[in-house]
Parts: C-alpha cells; structure tokens; sequence
C-alpha cells in the first residue's frame, strides 16, 4: 500500500539558487526528466501514464490564491495544481526503477488542459534507501505565516509523510518542506516532524485555509484505526489536535488519502463540504475503493449528513480520487483518480510488453444534486473533453431504433461516444441502448449498454490479454432517467486500455481497465424498442493523440529538460 500527495505551485518569480544533494540510487536522473516510450499498444493517448515504472494514487489540493489554482496528486498519487500561467501542475507517486509500487519518488508533469500532458524531472525523491516519502499536500503561503517566504506571497509549503522502514514496523509521521522556485526544488523544515504520534499507520495529511477561522486545517488518516484525525495550525509548524472523524461507511482494512473540499449543490445558492475516504481492501467488488460524506466543516470539526457509504465508481479501476480543492467552493470542482486496482496493479501486462504500469482517470467536474433516493449524489463528468475532439467519425440526431457500425482502425484509438434519448415520459420508458467495441482481428470485445428503465451494465470479459481472479469482468448499476427533463443518456471515453462510462449527466459512473490481445477497432451502437415519441441521438469523436506532438520518430517523449534544470530536493 502506498499513499502519497503533494500540492505544489507554479509562480516563476523569486526562484533561488538551485539545491541539490546526494542521491542514494545514482541509476535513476534527477536532473533531467525520464525519457519513456509512448508507442505500446496499451498506452493510453488521453490519460496520463508516467513514462516508465509504476505510478499510483493522486492526491490532495490546494487552494487558490492571487489567481493560483493548486491541486495535490498523492503518493505516488499525483499531487497537482494550476499556476498563474494556467499550467496545471501534476505529481505522482513514482517508482523510476520497477514497474511495481515502492520505492516512492515524486514524478512531475506539466498540462494546459489536463490531456497534453509534458513530463518534468523527479521533483522530490527520498533521503535514502530505507525511508520513503508518502502522500501529503502543499498550500501556498500567501500571507507567509509559516514564516519562510519574507520577500514572498507565492511560497509553497509541502505537507508529507514520512514512512521510516529503520524504526522496525516503520513509524509514519508528517513533515514539511518549502519551496521559493514554484515547487521544484524544497528545503526541509529543521525541526521535522511537524506531528508525530509513533504509529506506523499515520498518513496522508491534506492541508486547506479556512478562512472564516484564519488557520490552516489538515485532515489526515489513523488508517487502521478508521479514523481521520483533524488538525489545525496558524503557521503550518505547530499544530493541535482538533477532533476525530471515525467509523463511518465503509471500513475495509484501512482508511486513506482523506480530501476534504468545497462544493456546489444542484439548483442552491449554498454550498457543502465532502470528505472523501479511500479503503483497501474492501471495496464492494474487492481491492480498493472511494467513498464520500457530504457535510459540514467549522474549521475544526467535520459533520456528514449521515453515515452512509456512498461510493465514487461503480467499476474496479478508480481510487483515491483527489480534487482541485483551490477552486471556489461555488463552483465546479475538479478531479483526478488513479485508474487501478491495489488487487491486481503490479500484475498488468503493460509492466512486462511496455515497461510501465498505471495511469489517471480522466480528470473529471464535479458538483453535489439531490437527484436519487439516497440524496447528496455526487455527480461526475469529463472536464472539457470537446477540447480535445480531433475529428468527429459519426453523429445522428435521429437515429430511432436503428444500428450505428463504424471503423475507428485509424484514429489514435481514444474515442468520446455519447447516447441520448429524449422525450421520456413514465409510459414511454422503455427500450435499450448497447455499445459494442471489437477487434476485427481477434474478435475481442467489451460491451456495455442498459435498458432505458433499468440497470446500465460492463462486460471486460471477452478480452484475452489479462487474467486474473480479482479481475471482474463485469459490473452493473441501477440507472434513472431523469424525469424532470424526460432523458436519459449515457457516454464515455474508450482509451486502448481503459474504459471510462458516464450515466444520466453522470448520476453513475464507472472506470475499468481492460487489455486486449489485439487492439479494438470497431464500434457497433444498437438501438432497439425505444418508443417512437422519444428522440434518440448518437455521436462518436476522434480524440487527439495527445502525447504524439511530443514523441520522436522513435515514438520516444522526452519531456522538458529546461524548467527547473539543475534542481534538486534537500533534505
């Protein structure tokens, strides 16, 4: 189990000498970013994968601050945010030297749309070869209460944990770091720990300003114990027990990677809290899963409506979700999840074919409805994905109950489908909608679609390319139309090897994995006994190859060599 985060900014002003320091495994660059192959068959063109190695969990946000946006991608989980340039900025737990977890570093990217992703240089890696660097998160310290940023108002603060594999079982505490040259070099704190409770499961503290109270706030997890503990602080070095979130949902073995962030409701001028709690293992369908509690927060106490588990994703691949926590509590937030599933992740045949393993979801919108019976849902859907439509292959506002076939053999293999039936009423609900992507070699496929009135299902089960007995081949939901506006629909982003499906404006939502011996290559969409008042309309697009811009005639990416050159993490 790993569980990293950090939050970092990008501000190019008052950048500092660079640092460096000696580094325990001199096979691995630290000044240059990690070149990696992008040509696999498996590799997706839409979501991030690292360019080697094995990357886990995001993580964690900041906030906004003199127009900054900041978000925390976590233990090998990303760690992200977005700076005055609008870049977004992500980290992610790394392993550079195994395709497997462990050996945590933090991996750095760059984005201008969270789909063009450039790789950075390792931003931090650990002091040596028996401690490694968890999640946490990074704030920027506008007002410099942390007392490190004199001539500044864009310092970043890092929050992490520490995991001493020397102290026996391993002792987890949280430390902090700062950086003046926009997250790419940090200056540990001398007097680290900030908070130590000597307990080998302790981790994963996110960090928030909340304002009405003027002090930062952090969340972070008791894992075995089920409990989130709640700390608050003037100045980022001193902190105080505030109180204890525990026992609630879903229990599994451990909590992790706690996210505490502000929302907007549905049709409401107010906004809510969520927290959101990881587990592994545990989940419904096995392995790891993400739950959230809609609720309150006075800046020293969490509140949930109730103590309902409501999980983020009905499918086997989404974990540790993580938002944007920078972005106005009225507005949309935005989210990244790692795609994979603690079960079976070290085992995927990306690792031995290609020479990497896991990638994110799609970043996602996010907002809170009272749309189902079980109230709070929370809704999910692609962030700005038309941005990256490159050719639309099929679209018909009329198709009734008919087929839709079409080739996709020479697109980058990332397609936006999107399904549509409108003018429902409670005596017209009725009919099914069905997808179908194959291999016109192999004859492979996976599947999914739903009765108008029913549950939406995914079947993985007919791809050969991986095995394995946590590797469930398919996954259901209930689905509602919605009755106030009479549709119902669904959509998704199929991305060579991972499946990514959204339900009713994303009511439900689900994020499989899937490996194929041959690639997929066609698109059957089938229609059938939807009643004649309704509308039905279906549309497919090409999305871009987003990383071939960047490749050499190799199909090599290399990333930039030039941002933060000559940097270095000191400890």
């Amino acid at each position: 189990m790993y569980s990293t985060v950090v939050c970092l900014l990008s501000a190019w002003a008052s950048l500092t000498a660079a640092q460096t320091s000696t580094y325990y495994s001199p096979g691995v660059p630290t000044a240059e970013p990690i070149a990696g192959d992008y040509t696999g068959v498996y590799r997706p063109r839409v979501h991030f994968s690292p360019p080697t190695n094995f990357t886990n969990d995001p993580n964690g946000m900041c906030p906004v601050v003199n127009g900054l946006v900041l978000l925390r991608h976590a233990y090998t989980r990303e760690r992200m945010f977005k700076d005055a340039n609008g870049t977004w900025h992500l980290y992610y737990q790394y392993n550079p030297t195994e395709p497997v977890a462990g050996n945590q570093h933090w991996g750095h990217a760059t984005s201008q749309d969270l789909y063009h992703w450039e790789n950075q240089k390792i931003a931090i890696w650990p002091p040596n070869n028996t401690t490694f660097v968890y999640s946490g998160s990074a704030v920027v310290d506008t007002n410099n209460t942390s007392g490190f940023f004199p001539n500044q108002t864009n310092g970043v603060v890092a929050i992490y944990t520490l995991a001493h594999q020397t102290t026996g079982a391993g002792v987890q505490n949280q430390n902090i770091a700062y950086s003046r040259d926009g997250g790419y070099t940090f200056v540990t704190y001398a007097n680290n720990p900030v908070i130590d409770v000597h307990s080998n499961q302790f981790r994963d503290p996110k960090v928030i300003w909340h304002s009405a109270t003027q002090k930062w706030a952090m969340v972070v997890s008791y894992a075995t114990d089920f409990v989130i503990g709640i700390y608050t602080s003037p100045n980022l070095k001193d902190w105080t027990h505030a109180s204890n979130f525990s026992h609630h949902g879903l229990l599994g073995l451990q909590y992790e990677c706690p996210n505490l962030v502000e929302m907007p409701m549905l049709n409401s001028t107010s906004t809510m809290y969520l927290l959101q709690i990881s587990i592994n293992p545990g989940a419904p369908l096995g392995g790891s899963i993400s739950q959230y509690f809609p609720g309150s927060f006075n800046g020293t106490h969490f509140a949930a409506v109730d103590g309902a588990a409501r999980i983020n994703d009905f499918g086997k691949d989404n974990y540790a979700g993580q938002f944007f926590y920078g972005i106005p509590g009225d507005e949309n937030q935005v989210s990244l999840a790692w795609a994979s599933n603690w079960q079976y992740t070290s085992l995927v045949p990306t690792g031995v074919t290609e020479g990497w393993r896991s990638q994110m979801s799609l970043p996602r919108r996010n907002y809170l409805a009272n749309v189902t019976s079980i109230g709070y849902d929370l809704i999910s859907t692609p962030y700005a994905i038309e941005s990256i439509f490159a050719q639309e292959l099929a679209y018909n506002s009329s198709l009734g109950n008919a087929t839709l076939l079409l080739d996709y053999a020479s697109t980058s293999g990332a397609l936006y489908f999107s399904a549509n039936i409108t003018h429902l009423t409670p005596s017209t609900l009725q009919g099914t909608v069905n997808l179908t992507f194959t291999s016109s070699v192999s004859g492979e496929f996976i599947s999914l679609g739903s009765p108008v009135n029913g549950d939406t299902w995914i079947d993985r089960s007919h791809t050969s390319g991986f095995e394995n007995p946590y590797f469930n081949g398919k996954f259901s939901a209930n689905g509602q139309f919605d009755s106030s506006t009479g549709t119902w629909s669904i959509s998704g982003v199929i991305d060579r090897s991972i499946l990514e499906v959204f339900v009713n404006g994303g009511r439900q939502s689900a994020t499989n994995t899937f490996y194929s011996d041959s690639p997929l290559d066609t698109l059957r969409v089938g229609v059938a006994g939807v009643a004649g008042s309704a509308g039905v309309s279906v549309g497919v697009w090409a999305l871009e190859d987003t990383w071939a811009q960047q490749a050499d005639g190799n199909g090599t990416v290399v990333g930039n060599a030039t941002m933060g050159s000559g940097g270095g993490y000191r400890f």
